[in-house]
């Protein structure tokens, strides 16, 4: 299924597709010289995760987690999890400010292609889903904690889109690395459930290969905190996550 995407396009930009990708010359923050902020209530509902440079080829990487269960202590040792809720930018960002967690990786999954890229993963074609690999330490934050942030910092019951970025690419989604992980994210769906006015849509997905995106999309927020899109879209879901869960969650030393 192909995104449909309804964009602002900024100066410097050229659409390929369903998708944008920066001018490499261009500078981001000329985004605002242009009057990017006069626009900022208008973006945050229209503008789309869909901006970058696409240069390079992502290789996969195969890694799964050994089977942590998050009941035992495991003080030291690693466990990973996988999600996808929307554009990956809003939810890296969102990880990254949690305790326990030591790494965040911006990268595809769930469809198709070998090898995908940025430009193709947008066009909605490819299956894949924009997601990110979280290692996280189970003696500090529970697969279920990530997962409590997780459902409060995305819309779990809009199909195949978040906000104004819409295609399968933007699909809610969980793709547990062991079967305890499974049966945590289908009880803990249910039992939430009855918070929500319409049905939760996220689905359950099998493990399959892992492809860290390009390299200039790790860590977005933290690097272009100017960004047009990251100003109107990703400091809310950051400011969200603080808001929620500064007391309880936020590792106040990142």
């Amino acid at each position: 299924m192909a995104a449909t995407a309804r964009h602002c396009q900024p100066p410097g930009f050229m659409k390929i597709e369903n998708c944008r990708f920066a001018d490499p010359s261009s500078d981001r923050r000329h985004w605002i010289a242009t009057g990017w902020l006069g626009l900022m209530t208008a973006v945050f509902m229209t503008a789309g995760c869909t901006t970058g440079v696409a240069q390079t080829t992502s290789s996969a990487d195969n890694l799964t987690s050994t089977a942590v269960t998050d009941n035992d202590s495991f003080e030291g040792q690693t466990a990973l999890a996988t999600i996808a809720g929307g554009c990956f930018w809003c939810t890296e960002a969102v990880f990254e400010r949690m305790r326990g967690i030591s790494d965040v990786t911006s990268g595809y999954i769930g469809g198709e292609m070998v090898d995908p890229d940025y430009k193709s993963v947008c066009t909605g074609r490819t299956g894949h889903a924009e997601a990110v690999r979280i290692t996280y330490d189970p003696s500090v934050v529970s697969f279920k904690e990530i997962l409590k942030v997780f459902f409060k910092t995305h819309d779990p019951t809009t199909l195949n889109r978040q906000g104004a970025d819409v295609g399968t690419q933007y699909r809610s989604a969980i793709f547990p690395h062991n079967d305890e992980q499974k049966r945590e994210a289908e009880e803990f769906i249910a039992e939430i459930s009855g918070e929500y006015r319409d049905p939760i849509v996220t689905s359950i997905e099998p493990l399959s290969t892992w492809y860290p995106a390009e390299e200039y999309h790790q860590d977005y927020f933290r690097r272009n905190p100017n960004a047009g899109y990251c100003q109107a879209v990703v400091a809310n879901k950051v400011r969200k996550f603080n808001r929620e869960f500064g007391d309880e969650y936020l590792d106040k030393s990142k």
